[in-house]
């Protein structure tokens, strides 16, 4: 093994090393932010690593070269530019074309593999990488088109309703047959690129129809499920080119994708292989009512919300969608700390599903510099609802629906923010309009509870300047 061969693997390792420690320190908010710098440290370590290999070994021409800068400069600027003007609320959707990108190109590496290796005279193709590329297509493909539609649901551009066609579940059953039939053939031995190429094609639409009946309610999960399905891929097209970097870094992607899945269809209390069959959300369509919430609503003014608020020894806000939609994190704080300036308790109660992905509401309220030891986990906060002198409830919907406690509606069994044990509830919405689940909240009725009609950020911004006035006389 030469200097440089020696050099390239150990760049390997200490980048393997990056991303363990980049995925632990990503455990906690109070570390994530380091987290993710020391990630991408060793991933630019990694690329550096095998631009050394690849000029080491010539095996690129220098069209070839020409055609990698280009990509490179292209990929940079577009991803610099994206993550320079994409708006909190949009991060969801940016995941997803995340997801797409990963497992797309993880299935391009693949079918490259097949083709170089077909084309070696006197050469089979080892059972091992064989199996690792059929892998590779299948998840990669499912990943890639699954994405592409799971980022239209949450941009808006494909209806947030489940969507089911006449000949679906046939459909998706002859697709799968197709998949894995094709892949049983390439296992025994036959080399044929046009046969992959079909398995790719059933894997692509695969993802098409198995993402469309998902509801709305569950692209949090079906993210987190697309993320790990995108690390697989990945590990695989590592054992396809022998690379151990990719395979270490797929391995972590995948392991800590299907960890989160599982954490929030645990969060949903529904099951993974239940979220699948798609059915539980319904995008933003109306519905018809829940029983009894037919009752007016107690409309409350801003000057009202100002007063229990000032008097108010312990308070919760709870942070929902509506939030991270008006961009009011930073109203928020100020509130906060408005509050905590005249002696009052406050807390975030963060329900794990709030916002549309996986810590949204943590990242919006860091990005605004909220204390972290402030956050509030739901199994963490709800035994002191009962205690809240009010719980300031902005844009959170399903989440704090007490339906969730009795069966046969769309939102059962779903564990909640216990917001309607609070002694006074304060609701900051633009309009009674309903949530993921399509269906009423049976919070805003509630007695106990007023609701401020306002967008978010206007709403914060006159409750604190009410606050100032009133403390002022």
């Amino acid at each position: 093994m030469d200097a440089i061969t020696t050099a390239v693997a150990l760049a390997y390792l200490a980048a393997a090393v990056a991303f363990v420690v980049g995925l632990h320190r990503m455990n906690s908010p109070a570390t994530a932010r380091r987290g993710n710098q020391l990630s991408a440290a060793g991933m630019i370590l990694a690329v550096a690593a095998t631009l050394l290999k690849v000029i080491n070994d010539g095996a690129i021409t220098g069209t070839g070269w020409a055609v990698l800068g280009a990509g490179a400069v292209v990929g940079a600027g577009a991803g610099l530019r994206t993550a320079q003007r994409v708006k909190m609320t949009a991060i969801p959707q940016l995941v997803s074309l995340f997801n797409a990108v990963g497992g797309g190109a993880a299935a391009l590496v693949a079918l490259a593999g097949f083709v170089r290796l077909s084309g070696l005279e006197n050469s089979s193709i080892p059972t091992r990488v064989m199996v690792a590329t059929i892998l590779d297509v299948i998840i990669g493909g499912v990943t890639f088109s699954g994405s592409l539609i799971a980022a239209g649901k949450l941009q808006g551009w494909i209806s947030g309703q489940p969507l089911v066609f006449p000949g679906a579940r046939v459909l998706t059953a002859v697709l799968a047959v197709v998949a894995v039939g094709g892949s049983a053939y390439l296992l025994t031995g036959a080399d044929s690129i046009a046969l992959l190429i079909v398995v790719t094609g059933a894997a692509l639409v695969f993802g098409v129809t198995m993402v469309l009946p998902i509801g709305g309610a569950d692209m949090p999960v079906v993210i987190s499920l697309l993320n790990a399905f995108t690390g697989i891929a990945v590990a695989m097209a590592g054992f396809v080119i022998d690379s151990s970097a990719l395979i270490i870094a797929g391995a972590l992607v995948g392991a800590s994708g299907g960890i989160l899945t599982k954490l929030m269809a645990d969060a949903m209390n529904r099951s993974i292989p239940n979220i699948i069959s798609g059915g539980f959300g319904t995008g933003d369509a109306a519905v018809a009512a829940l029983p009894g919430t037919g009752a007016d609503v107690r409309r409350l003014s801003v000057e009202d919300a100002a007063i229990q608020l000032t008097y108010a020894s312990r308070v919760i806000i709870v942070p929902g969608y509506g939030l991270a939609a008006a961009q009011a994190q930073y109203e928020v704080r100020e509130l906060a700390a408005l509050l905590e300036s005249r002696g009052a308790t406050v807390w975030f109660a963060i329900h794990p599903v709030a916002g549309r992905m996986p810590g949204h509401m943590n990242v919006l309220l860091a990005e605004a510099n909220v204390p972290y030891t402030l956050l509030k986990e739901m199994d963490e906060i709800n035994p002191d609802f009962p205690n809240a002198d009010v719980a300031l409830v902005v844009g959170a919907n399903d989440v704090t629906n007490p339906a969730a406690r009795r069966p046969n509606t769309p939102v059962s069994g779903m564990p909640i923010l216990d917001v309607d044990k609070a002694k006074n509830i304060i609701v900051i919405k633009r309009s009674m309009g309903y949530g993921y689940a399509g269906i009423d909240n049976e919070l805003y009725t509630n007695p106990k509870t007023g609701m401020l009609f306002a967008d978010a950020k206007r709403g914060l911004s006159d409750i604190t300047a009410a606050i100032k006035a009133l403390v002022a006389v």
